[in-house]
């Protein structure tokens, strides 16, 4: 349309002989108002595409609140890799923006030999997995989801730390064990091009640098770190910082996480009592201290952590988790806190769906009730959803939402309660009274018991 309208006005005031001076204003008006069409598109693309920032102990967007109801989805590149499987990856992005969800967690690694592998050894990449990353981003643009991407697994699964401590081992460099990847400057290296190649990758769908694209929330280090050389958390403290602070020398537009499931080290001893009964060699204070980091994050889950024990010691586990975690991130840390995983999983022996869902809807009221409050925290995270005929990548926790009406329901709610309580705080803090709406939503949605069991098949359980 509008490369039509200058030969359109210049043809209507030929035929009307206008002056040369109402020629030169018609001109000028015709280039205010394409000046302003523009102007006005700009902005509109700054609000749609603002970074996910942080103010003070909260999440905000161009200035305002975000709080947010989100979703893990381990396996999108993977499946993305192959072009005839992508729409698993759009149906699921289809499906978690209409029950609101606006934030979704997965990998941006691939480690080792197999197919699907992003990198095959150090520093060397299958474009064509790469490819499949960038589709994931891209789609999740065109849905308008937030992205947090995790750069490698504290587990084998994927490659992990283990394929980074053999490559090091098979290029002939002396190595102990697997908590060398902590300290090792070759393995450290390897790790640091691996941030480096994902932070400037190019989407080539987007033609977008990864480090420029709002479309990603936040970088997480490491998925679920551990360490058994050091139970006091000061060797994974020391990587922590370390990498930190040279992802934020590449990037400064993005959040930082480190991508820990919550475990108190020797920083508050009186805190480790909170802990399940051991440690995993990370300490939550000192690591989230660190400047470059900017928000928290904790997993919860208590049927691996607590096994054995019945399910009202489990949820009484879980609230203690989630309240202590709360009130270090608002009174100690100081910075935003993330619920990163939670779930159930139909693998359980006494499982049935109202579990799950009251389960679910448990977890949800802790986060709403503490964000309502004026808590730091952001919101949570569900491990996992899926879509049909992905058979291979179950592991009992994975939830298809349109085959789930009760806790799509759930989670919508969820959805909503969180972008109503945002829009309040929008309005400003003394609008945000008890919202009976939501209560009475949460109050019908809970069933009389919860039950917390959850995890993920890929995983170690236990110490």
């Amino acid at each position: 349309m509008h490369s039509n309208l200058p030969l359109t006005m210049a043809t209507y005031i030929k035929s009307c002989h206008l002056s040369r001076s109402v020629i030169v204003l018609a001109f000028i008006l015709y280039l205010s108002l394409f000046s302003c069409i523009l102007c006005v598109a700009s902005v509109n693309v700054g609000k749609r595409g603002g970074f996910v920032q942080i103010k003070g102990p909260n999440f905000v967007i161009n200035g305002s609140p975000f709080l947010f109801n989100g979703f893990n989805a381990y396996w999108m590149m993977n499946v993305a890799t192959d072009p005839s499987e992508r729409y698993k990856v759009s149906q699921v992005l289809q499906d978690s923006t209409n029950a609101g969800l606006s934030v979704c967690r997965t990998w941006a690694f691939a480690d080792g030999v197999d197919d699907k592998a992003l990198q095959i050894s150090p520093g060397v990449y299958d474009e064509r997995v790469f490819q499949g990353l960038d589709f994931v981003v891209a789609e999740a643009r065109k849905y308008g989801l937030r992205l947090i991407l995790s750069f490698v697994n504290n587990y084998k699964d994927f490659g992990g730390r283990p394929q980074y401590v053999e490559w090091a081992r098979s290029s002939g460099v002396q190595l102990k064990s697997d908590d060398d990847f902590y300290t090792n400057p070759v393995v450290k290296g390897y790790y640091k091009n691996h941030v480096e190649r994902v932070i400037t990758r190019v989407n080539t769908v987007t033609k977008i640098s990864y480090s420029d694209d709002t479309t990603i929330m936040a970088w997480e280090l490491i998925n679920e770190p551990r360490c058994q050389l050091d139970y006091s958390g000061r060797m994974v403290n020391g990587w922590v910082q370390e990498m930190a602070l040279f992802v934020k020398s590449l990037d400064r537009h993005h959040l930082l996480e480190i991508g820990m499931e919550g475990f108190y080290g020797d920083t508050m001893p009186e805190r480790k009592q909170i802990n399940p009964g051991y440690q995993v060699g990370t300490d939550f204070i000192s690591s989230n201290r660190v400047k470059e980091i900017d928000f928290a994050t904790i997993h919860a889950y208590p049927d691996q952590w607590l096994s054995g024990q019945n399910d009202d010691s489990q949820m009484a586990f879980m609230q203690r988790w989630m309240s202590s975690h709360y009130e270090d991130s608002r009174t100690i840390l100081k910075k935003p806190l993330v619920i990163a995983e939670f779930g159930k999983s139909s693998k359980d022996p006494d499982y049935n769906i109202n579990k799950r869902n009251s389960y679910m809807n448990a977890v949800y009221r802790n986060i709403y009730m503490e964000a309502k409050s004026g808590g730091t925290v952001g919101g949570g995270l569900v491990w996992q959803l899926m879509a049909d005929g992905m058979g291979s990548y179950g592991d009992g926790y994975e939830i298809i939402l349109s085959e789930n009406p009760s806790t799509d329901s759930i989670i919508s709610q969820q959805s909503h309660a969180m972008g109503t309580l945002a829009h309040m705080l929008r309005s400003g803090p003394e609008n945000v009274a008890v919202n009976q709406a939501s209560e009475v939503e949460f109050g019908q949605v809970r069933g009389p018991s919860y039950v917390v069991n959850h995890r993920k098949g890929m995983r170690k359980a236990g110490p």
